[in-house]
Order: C-alpha cells, then sequence, then structure tokens
C-alpha cells in the first residue's frame, strides 16, 4: 500500500518544475451540505473535459485558458448545475495559476454520492493541489485500475472484499480470477465510511492483486453468495464460483472454501448446472423457528439453505419459496392451489423459484391473477408503474424495524442504471412499493452492495456501493475516465421525506 506521503513524494519528483501554486483549483460541492462532489464533468466550449475526484477537486494546468473567462459544462449523474438564459447548465471562470473557484450544484438523487472505492488516481487532483487525502492509498493502490461487482463478509474480525474481473495499467487484460482485500472495522480501527476504507489487498509477486480464486479450468472464476458458517470457535468462509466462457456463459458451478494460509479459495465440490436451486447473490443470516438459514438474495431472497457447510454443499437441501407445485422446473412449472383455489405459497424442497418474466406470462396466460399475492408486484410509489429488479441486497435496518432492499433496475430510464429502495416486514415481503433514489444517464451501477456494518445512527445512514461502468449502457460516448468500470460509494438518510411513500 502506497501511503500518502510516498505519492507527494512521487509528484514532486515527477512534476519537480510544477506546484499546487500552479494549478487553477476547481471544486464542486453540494449546495446543501458544502461537500465535495465526486464524479462531476466540467467541459469547456472546446470539448476539454475534467472530471472530479473524491472531494470534488479538479486541478487545471492549462496555459492556454490562463488569463481567459472559460465556460464550464457541468453535468453530473442525479445533480443538477444552474442554466443560464439560453439553458447551458454550467458556470464562467476566469483562470489564472494559483486561482481557486467552487461551484455548487444540486443533488437531485436522494442517495449521496461520497467517493470511489476502487481504481486510480481516486484523490488524484486533490494531492496535485496539496490537499492531503483521506485514504492511505489515493493515487494507485495494488495497481488496480478498475473493478468489477464487490462481494464482502466479516470473517475473523475484519471485512473481507472480493470483487470481479480487474484492470491493470501494464497491459488490457488483468486478474479474471478474483481479486480481495481486507480492511478494519470502524470500531476496530478503520476508517469512518462517510471519509472511505483503507483497502489492503492480497498481492502477487509483481505488486498486482493476485488471484484469490484460480478455479481450473478456461475463462474467468466469478465468486459470489459470500457466507460465514461458524464452528464452534472456528469460522468458515464459504463461496460459490461459477467459469465462464463465451462472455456470459456459465459452464461450472462450484462452491469453494477461503484458505487462510495461502489467502486464496480451495475448491471444496462442484454442485450440479442442472439444479434447480443453487447459491449465489448477497446473503444474508437469518432464524426461522429454531433453526438458522441462508438466504441467497438477489435481490429477492428466496432461496435458503440451513446455515450448515454440509448443507451448503448438497443442492437437495435448498429450498424455494413458490408458488410452484413440489418439483416443478422453471420451464415446466405448475401453480399450486388448495381447495379454497387459495396460491399455496411457502418453502419447498426440488422446487423452480419464479422469476419476474416467469410471472408476468403466468398472469398473461391467467394461470396467475392480479389479486393473487405477487412475488414480483413491485410498483414506483409515485407513479405506480411497475419496477423489475435486476440485482442488490436484503438486509435488516434497527431504524425502520424492517428488512430493506437496495437494488438496480432492469430496463428502467436506463438499462441498469437505476438504484431503488424498498421494505418488508420479512425476508419473504411482500415487496410491494419502491422509490428510485439514484440515477445515471445512459450508464451503468450494477450490482449495488448495502454494507450493513457501516450503518450508522442506529441503523439511520446506510451505505451501499456500486459498479459505475458504460457496459451494458450502449453508452459508447462520453466513457468517464477514471472512474469507469469501478466502485462508488453512496449513503442513503432513511429519515429522508422522500422515502416515506415507501413506508408502512
Amino acid at each position: 500500500m502506497t501511503s500518502v506521503w510516498t505519492c507527494l513524494l512521487w509528484l514532486s519528483a515527477a512534476l519537480p518544475s510544477v506546484s499546487p501554486e500552479d494549478y487553477f483549483e476547481i471544486r464542486v460541492v453540494d449546495d446543501a451540505t458544502g461537500r465535495g462532489v465526486p464524479l462531476v464533468e466540467l467541459e469547456t466550449t472546446n470539448e476539454q473535459r475534467y472530471v472530479t475526484d473524491s472531494a470534488g477537486y479538479v486541478a487545471i494546468l492549462e496555459p492556454t485558458f490562463f488569463g481567459q473567462e472559460v465556460f464550464f459544462h457541468v453535468r453530473s449523474h442525479g445533480y443538477e448545475a444552474t442554466k443560464d438564459g439560453f439553458g447551458f447548465a454550467g458556470q464562467r471562470l476566469k483562470l489564472k495559476p494559483g486561482g481557486k473557484a467552487e461551484v455548487r450544484i444540486k443533488r437531485i438523487n436522494i442517495a449521496e454520492r461520497l467517493y470511489r472505492m476502487t481504481g486510480a488516481g481516486i484523490y488524484r487532483d486533490s494531492l496535485l493541489l496539496g490537499h492531503k487525502a483521506p485514504i492511505d492509498a489515493p493515487l494507485l493502490n495494488a495497481r488496480v485500475m478498475g473493478q468489477d461487482s464487490v462481494m464482502t463478509a466479516i470473517y475473523h474480525d475484519r471485512i473481507y472484499w472480493f470483487w470481479g474481473d480487474t484492470n491493470q495499467p501494464g497491459y488490457p487484460l488483468g486478474n479474471y480470477n478474483t481479486p480481495g482485500a481486507t480492511s478494519r472495522l470502524p470500531k476496530d480501527g478503520g476508517l469512518d465510511p462517510n471519509v472511505g476504507v483503507n483497502l489492503q489487498y492480497f498481492v502477487g509477486e509483481k505488486g498486482f492483486v493476485k488471484e484469490v480464486c484460480p478455479m481450473p479450468g478456461p475463462g474467468p472464476t466469478w465468486v459470489d453468495g459470500l457466507v460465514v458458517i461458524p464452528e464452534g470457535d472456528r469460522q468458515r468462509l464459504f463461496a460459490h464460483y461459477v467459469k465462464i466462457k463465451d462472455m456470459l456463459t456459465v459452464y461450472e458451478n462450484g462452491l469453494a472454501e477461503f484458505d487462510d494460509k495461502t489467502q486464496q479459495f480451495v475448491q471444496r465440490n462442484k454442485l450440479p448446472n442442472d439444479s434447480k436451486l443453487l447459491p449465489g447473490g448477497y446473503p444474508v443470516v437469518h432464524p426461522d423457528g429454531d433453526v438458522k438459514f441462508i438466504y441467497f438474495a438477489k435481490p429477492y431472497p428466496f432461496v435458503r439453505v440451513p446455515l450448515s457447510a454440509e448443507k451448503l454443499s448438497d443442492p437437495t437441501q435448498y429450498e424455494a419459496w413458490t408458488y410452484f407445485k413440489a418439483g416443478s422446473t422453471a420451464k415446466a412449472a405448475e401453480i399450486e392451489r388448495n381447495v379454497n383455489g387459495k396460491l399455496v405459497l411457502g418453502w419447498k424442497r426440488d422446487t423452480a423459484v419464479p422469476t419476474a418474466e416467469i410471472e408476468q406470462k403466468l398472469l398473461k396466460a391467467g394461470t396467475l391473477k392480479s389479486s393473487d399475492p405477487l412475488l414480483f408486484g413491485m410498483s414506483d410509489v409515485e407513479t405506480g408503474a411497475r419496477v423489475v429488479a435486476h440485482n442488490g441486497t436484503v438486509s435488516w435496518n434497527e431504524h425502520r424495524q424492517r428488512w430493506v432492499m437496495i437494488f438496480v433496475q432492469h430496463y428502467g430510464t436506463s438499462l441498469l442504471g437505476e438504484v431503488w429502495y424498498a421494505e418488508g416486514k420479512s425476508l419473504t415481503g411482500p415487496w410491494t412499493k419502491a422509490r428510485k433514489i439514484v440515477t445515471h444517464n445512459h450508464y451503468s451501477f450494477y450490482n449495488p452492495k448495502q454494507h450493513p456494518f457501516f450503518d450508522q445512527d442506529g441503523g439511520r445512514m446506510i451505505y451501499f456501493e456500486g459498479t459505475y461502468t458504460d457496459t451494458f449502457s450502449g453508452h459508447k460516448e462520453r466513457i468517464t475516465p477514471w472512474y469507469n468500470y469501478n466502485q462508488v460509494m453512496y449513503r442513503l438518510d432513511l429519515d429522508d421525506q422522500r422515502l416515506r411513500g415507501v413506508r408502512d
């Protein structure tokens, strides 16, 4: 890990004739909180584009502009800059070395963007301007340039982080077999999540993050379903893994266990690809009666298995929350009703879970009725429009005394860029009302992950991150430098009155 002092020494050595006073400093801040806003684009009239770092700073060293009044178009997902009489959103600034300016923008998102978690140059502009960064590695950590979707678990009193495909500086191909890191919990000396996270990566011989799940076979190895299983005084960390071919085709499922000595996952057993029920998603552990279960949320927690390493390894022990008759597959499903015609909804083994797509087909066919207790009947509290959840997490919230769901919408105003909030009285719902809390304009923000271990003020303030990327967005122009294909952290105040429609 590179310290802030080392970063400053490196910068002064790399740019011996340049000092912070040579730059023009712009800081973009939230007009309500005064906090710097990351991921804000400032573009000149000749398409020179600058993007604020995680503290909201931009450092400009451009002699062409010095001594000139320069208009900057100001754009940011979920934020608005003031428009002039011609409708241009931005600000005109007089640039000069050592000068400073503040640009205030209005937050439209309910959730507040905080900082970038991964990648290079997280606090690049802050350092160039002579400001102190809050994290130990503000420029480059373990040579990570970009990282896909995050998984986390509390293991041995630390936060364990695992990601998908990860880019490096030296070559277009990077780590496709799962990198990992740890960090301290805030109560044990870790940073306040409002400020950031100090990630300590598992590093290979050449300084790049090492592969922590190198399962045999061609193609990437991706993990999800990360869960800690206690056995007496011992803890065991398991993950579901898949092997990928042809971009997104899964050709192998399996279960892996983390080896503390090698700091790598070890294959425990393969799982049948044709199993009706498999682990995955973002697990949550919760009792049902006297038995503790692992619920696998995607984001609906409709698959579960008892909290046991032996049963986790056995797909026949898995149960689905479903209205299908026992033994049904997704392709050949029969609805189960009692003698009164009511759906028999419950936990059933060897039975497929419906999907939102299947449920809609059953409704159109008349097999299901709109008066039935639907599993995927989520709607927008503002418009009443149907909201289809793609992926996300479910966590118990002490403040709300409810289960809360953070998920990304499938085919909203962007393909995978709209993040929503919902509440349920139980893990199985009913999940009926949702409110959009983050928007991205023609950009993806998929696989959002809430971090309950960061909850503050009794759960009133919650934190979540997601993958900010042009992938799947269809957005091939204006790809955001520094931020693209990286994790961005948000926080949400559950007392925000704009969420009141979701509440009972």
